[in-house]
């Protein structure tokens, strides 16, 4: 079984068996679990075969915005990663559509039931909540909808601490912790009320919503104000074997692995050096699954150096100026393909390299699910946006814009706020901010007493140290929260460690003079372990390039209000000291690559629209035939016609007519049509017509 029994940060819970079937073999997983990570619980990758060609079909989002996962539940068409595992079910591959019911089952239209609330939250992840929270302070109705069984949005996958300040955003407490936070603060409010399984099928010129409560009953929802925080759907590379099992976004991944606590991979390769790719990477080595390397095209990772670095110090190797040419494999992923980049973004002759691995995360990045929003311009509505729909950017910076809009809407309400929008709306631009390049500065060892010793050196949103630290001593230029933080000295410190435990880039080690003026006694944070480390065992102290030496641990301690950071203090020489960063387990084992080059196929064979396998060669013809507008190409090539309605395959298009020379205002861009999201015809049936308050 491909579960995960110990985690270093995770609790993994007791959980109920039940039993399903799938293509006639009795299986077991665990309740609650949605049908993919149930599947990938047992081995099983593959979930279906595309009609058209016959392709093996595997998960790529595990978000419900493709149907790459779509397979065949007591006889009826689902998306297994939005499908919830249920005793007894009967699960086959989806390898075509069943068969129709009878005409003499068939059932008439009816009219769904009218809800009116004053204002309708669709995503209930931290834009949604925190929005919600700060608007509940006011008597008004507020609805939240999420399609998923609970609320956080991706923050419950998020298993690392945040960066940003203690007070706006809970920095310094890691995703899934926050996520318990706000939705407790939602849940104790009697003016929310929350429908999860709930999914936003339409907008309407009238100002009604179509909605699919609880995966069961479509309703409509008619509302003063709607906030659409809906977040973002991964993007996607086209390129040889890109829609392989084994290929999917690093989102999916952090699903399987920090959701629902299953090890999906042995061997990972991470295309894309963004936060996203480097946090992917980071969760799969808490996991216990080996990262073989990550690639970037840029001439360096678009992420905060302090997730790189935590990266490359656990000895991952990290290739900048690089791109992939192919996922190889037949019925899977067996390796990948990736090659240099020269100074125009061509592949450079004779570079290629070939590394053997089960899995590539794609993460080169998000698009905004925003058409709910387009569509609420179009009709005038009242709409408002938050967090990654409205501008993809850092979680806590969702939770920021999330209350910004908050307070946007009570105001449009006539409702008096106290808060000053305009500073806040400052606050959030530097969060939103993309980081500068690091400042690289050698700090020098003070060769006396006890304190901290900062290794971050990028100027980010961040300063959780400065809050923590009891004797006031941990400060920033200025007190800007992107300045990097130093320690004024006025104070003595006592050596309590809350920096080093607080910290989100694991940036700061405790330096310890007092005992020994040649060899003090350093402390470094520590999150990789299932157990905790004892005094007498041996590790390896890494510099910023290189492990410095093996040394034995003398102590180990967890605060109480950090108990997934161990901290572990080393004694080292003064001249290891000074450049020591950090602590790991394991020697550096880069992986070389292997002797045979799978070489990649034509570009033109890279599959662009997966629901209908529609290729870039089959796109090129009738773009270099003068087709500009994507409707028409739709009907040409069926291109995004499929279940996800051109959601994945959308952005790819557009780039392959920017790539064919044209400018962005010479092509018609795809009509944006209800319904969003795909649902079963049963759900509009036999309904009495009702209107009701929620």
């Amino acid at each position: 079984m491909n579960i995960i029994l110990k985690h270093p940060i995770l609790e993994v819970p007791e959980r109920d068996k039940i039993g399903f079937c799938f293509e006639n073999d009795e299986l077991f997983a665990f309740r609650g679990m949605m049908i993919s990570s149930a599947l990938f619980l047992n081995g099983i990758q593959i979930f279906g075969h595309h009609p058209k060609d016959k392709s093996p079909q595997g998960i790529f989002c595990a978000n419900g915005q493709c149907a790459q996962c779509m397979v065949i539940v007591d006889g009826i068409p689902k998306k297994a990663c939005m499908t919830e595992l249920r005793e007894g079910m009967i699960i086959h591959r989806c390898n075509g559509l069943p068969e129709l019911p009878s005409k003499d089952n068939l059932r008439t239209i009816g009219d769904p039931s009218v809800i009116s609330v004053d204002v309708l939250v669709i995503g209930g992840g931290p834009a949604g909540l925190s929005a919600s929270i700060v608007m509940a302070e006011k008597d008004i109705e507020i609805l939240i909808i999420d399609d998923k069984d609970r609320l956080g949005g991706k923050l419950i996958l998020q298993t690392h601490k945040f960066f940003g300040s203690q007070e706006d955003v809970f920095a310094g407490k890691r995703g899934f912790e926050i996520a318990d936070i706000l939705s407790e603060k939602v849940g104790f409010n009697d003016n929310i009320s929350v429908w999860l399984n709930t999914s936003a099928l339409a907008i309407f010129s009238d100002g009604l919503i179509g909605i699919l409560k609880n995966n069961t009953e479509y309703v409509l929802v008619k509302a003063n104000h709607i906030l659409v925080a809906t977040g973002a759907r991964e993007k996607m590379l086209i390129f040889p074997g890109d829609t392989l099992p084994g290929v999917y976004g690093a989102g999916a991944f952090q699903t399987l692995v920090n959701r629902d606590l299953i090890k999906p991979a042995n061997k990972i390769f991470i295309v894309g050096g963004g936060n996203v790719g480097l946090i992917a990477g980071y969760h799969a080595l808490q996991a216990g699954i080996e990262v073989i390397g990550l690639i970037e095209a840029l001439p360096n990772c678009g992420g905060y150096k302090v997730h790189e670095d935590k990266l490359r110090r656990l000895g991952v190797p990290i290739y900048t100026n690089h791109t992939i040419l192919s996922a190889n494999g037949k019925n899977h992923v067996e390796s990948i393909t990736i090659t240099e980049l020269d100074e125009n973004w061509k592949p450079k002759k004779y570079k290629e390299k070939t590394y053997e691995c089960d899995t590539i995360l794609i993460a080169v990045g998000l698009n905004p699910v925003n058409e709910f929003y387009q569509k609420l311009k179009q009709f005038n509505l009242n709409g408002w946006i938050a967090g990654d729909a409205m501008e993809i950017a850092e979680a806590s910076s969702a939770i920021y814009t999330g209350k910004i809009e908050g307070y946007k809407i009570l105001r449009a309400m006539g409702l008096q706020i106290q808060k000053n929008i305009d500073e806040m709306i400052e606050k959030a631009e530097i969060m939103k901010k993309r980081p500068p390049q690091p400042n690289i500065t050698e700090n020098k060892l003070k060769e006396e007493g006890i304190y901290p010793f900062f290794h971050c050196n990028q100027k980010i949103p961040c300063n959780p140290c400065t809050t923590v630290c009891p004797q006031a001593q941990i400060v920033t230029k200025d007190d800007i929260i992107t300045e990097l933080p130093y320690f004024k000295y006025e104070k003595e410190c006592i050596g309590c460690g809350q920096c080093v435990a607080v910290c989100p880039g694991l940036a700061i080690t405790l330096i310890d003079f007092r005992k020994d003026q040649k060899n003090p006694i350093v402390t470094f944070p520590y999150e990789m372990a299932t157990r905790t480390l004892e005094p007498g065992e041996n590790i390896f102290v890494r510099g910023q390039e290189q492990i410095l030496g093996e040394f034995s641990i003398i102590n180990v301690k967890v605060l109480k209000k950090y108990p997934h950071t161990q901290l572990v203090s080393i004694k080292l020489p003064t001249s290891i000291a000074q450049n020591a960063v950090s602590i790991t387990k394991h020697k550096d084992v880069h992986p070389k690559p292997l002797e045979i080059y799978s070489k990649s196929k034509l570009p033109d064979d890279a599959i662009v629209c997966r629901c209908e396998r529609v290729t870039a060669g089959e796109i090129r013809r009738w773009i270099k035939k003068g087709v500009t507008d994507i409707n028409e190409l739709k009907a040409l090539t069926r291109a995004s016609l499929g279940a996800c309605g051109g959601k994945t395959c959308g952005p790819l298009i557009e780039k392959l007519y920017l790539d064919e020379g044209f400018k962005e205002e010479e092509i018609t861009k795809g009509t944006i049509r209800p319904l969003f999201m795909e649902v079963p015809l049963k759900f509009f049936a036999d309904s009495d017509k009702k209107t009701s308050k929620k």
